[in-house]
């Protein structure tokens, strides 16, 4: 009992007087301390006071400030921030009258409409219709954290209820002699196009936010030219990329970037472009100049910005076995969880655990082609034998399972049965774009090639008179012709 300490041994009581001691001597400290910072701000008081009646504070409004506010993280730098503002009936889409007291409600943790119509003492029986209204489109019954709604009502009966989904649609709920209608209301954006070019210096995101481009900006443009170079291993020094892109504008403030119209990387001294195109079937995807898919069967990669840990090599002395192994594919090391791609539309030969290749999949491409994909953490969900996936499609995910030191992928590529070096075998190439529209094509391009010309050899502002002379409505081909 001396040595637990437990109720009754002579320690135990002297322990409980030192605790009880220290205790009060803590209580007397902080009601000391309170004390004085009560008296002090009191004191304070008078003179934050007199120096508030000295100067004169202006609260700027939203839309008021002196200088643009810039976009949130992965935004245009320096471009005004889009602020909350619904779709009001008379300044936009719908001409309904806009002497509507609108209550705006954002969305809060946890928060559902029945709570929402709870604390603005809404009818019960208005909430049990408004959600029979939205049955198919389910957005009530799936609210974010941070979305506002605004609601039009009157003696807690609901006339009118507006949901955002995004800066340029809402959807709109009204009293009708059933219940509630639903609509979606529409602002038709201002599109416009910019221009961004710089060299690499630092890093591909680094140097293209300091261009002015977003970071998903920068992910479109590494999806255009991912066929043609491997951003994991061939980026270099000095490369040099122009953007020519749209931007989406609501009332005079950017929303969003769009489409990429036409870019060039220039990678190690070679020049790749692309352009985009709308053929005469209404089918758009991204062309050299001379008319040849960006698209190819196969991509380059299966894993995003990562660095190649291990080459094709089959005379590689194995790292855990200690023994010569050849080593017939290639190794990304990637961070835990990072996603994998299929290179190529096929379809799942195998997938499951496969001795030192761990978690693994195995995809078919046609009769002659066929990939591996090993080491996984875990297989994307609803991947089993037998399906069909397309190209690049979340497969699964970057792991350590089977024969590895640490975490990445370990990819093969099979012609026929016989491995082949995934960073320079040759791919197999798309389908060009059809010879009846290469006229058409060469035309409708031919500005957006020479705004790339130009950008390559100032590299320095884009001319906002040239851009404006730009129509991203002018890569639309002509209409689907015969044959005959």
């Amino acid at each position: 009992m001396k040595y637990l300490g437990l109720p009754g041994g002579r320690l135990a009581r002297r322990r409980a007087r030192r605790v009880t001691r220290l205790l009060g001597a803590v209580a007397i400290f902080a009601v000391t301390a309170l004390a004085l910072a009560l008296t002090q701000r009191e004191t304070a008081a008078p003179e934050a006071a007199t120096a508030q009646d000295q100067d004169v504070f202006e609260i700027a409004l939203p839309g008021q400030d002196d200088e643009p506010l810039a976009l949130t993280p992965g935004g245009e730098t320096g471009q005004p921030r889009l602020p909350f503002e619904p779709l009001v009936p008379g300044r936009h889409a719908s001409k309904v009258g806009s002497n509507v007291n609108w209550t705006p409600v954002t969305v809060a943790p946890g928060d559902n409409l029945s709570l929402i119509f709870s604390r603005l003492k809404l009818s019960k029986r208005d909430l049990h219709r408004i959600v029979e209204a939205d049955r198919e489109r389910r957005e009530l019954r799936n609210l974010r954290p941070g979305q506002v709604i605004r609601i039009d009502a009157d003696d807690g009966e609901l006339n009118r209820l507006i949901v955002e989904l995004d800066a340029l649609n809402s959807l709109w709920f009204e009293r009708t002699a059933n219940g509630y209608s639903a609509r979606i209301e529409t602002v038709e954006p201002e599109v416009r196009v910019a221009a961004a070019t710089t060299s690499i210096t630092h890093s591909l995101f680094v140097d293209g936010q300091h261009a002015g481009l977003s970071d998903a900006m920068i992910m479109k443009l590494t999806d255009i030219f991912g066929w043609d170079i491997d951003f994991a291993l061939d980026i270099r020094k000095n490369d040099h990329f122009s953007v020519i892109y749209e931007e989406v504008y609501k009332d005079g403030l950017l929303v969003k970037p769009g489409r990429i119209l036409a870019a060039e990387f220039v990678n190690r001294g070679t020049s790749h472009r692309a352009v985009l195109y709308t053929n005469g079937q209404g089918e758009s995807a991204y062309y050299s100049e001379d008319g040849k898919a960006m698209r190819k069967a196969f991509l380059r990669t299966p894993v995003n910005f990562t660095r190649i840990s291990s080459k094709f090599n089959l005379g590689r002395r194995h790292p855990i076995l200690n023994t010569i192994r050849a080593h017939r594919g290639v190794d990304y090391a990637a961070p835990m969880g990072t996603p994998i791609r299929a290179t190529a539309n096929g379809s799942v030969r195998s997938v499951g655990k496969s001795g030192g290749y761990g978690l693994a999949i195995e995809l078919q491409h046609g009769r002659a082609y066929s990939t591996l994909y090993a080491h996984m953490s875990r297989f994307a969900k609803g991947i089993k034998r037998g399906m069909s996936v397309k190209q690049g499609q979340i497969i699964g995910y970057v792991g350590k399972s089977g024969l590895a030191t640490g975490p990445h992928l370990h990819y093969e590529f099979r012609v026929n049965g016989v491995h082949r070096n995934p960073l320079t075998v040759e791919l197999p190439k798309a389908e060009p774009l059809d010879k009846r529209y290469l006229t058409d094509f060469r035309s409708r391009t031919a500005p957006f090639m020479a705004q790339l010309d130009t950008l390559y050899a100032t590299s320095g502002q884009p001319d906002p008179q040239l851009l404006a002379e730009l129509d991203p409505a002018s890569l639309a081909g002509v209409p689907n012709r015969s044959r005959n």
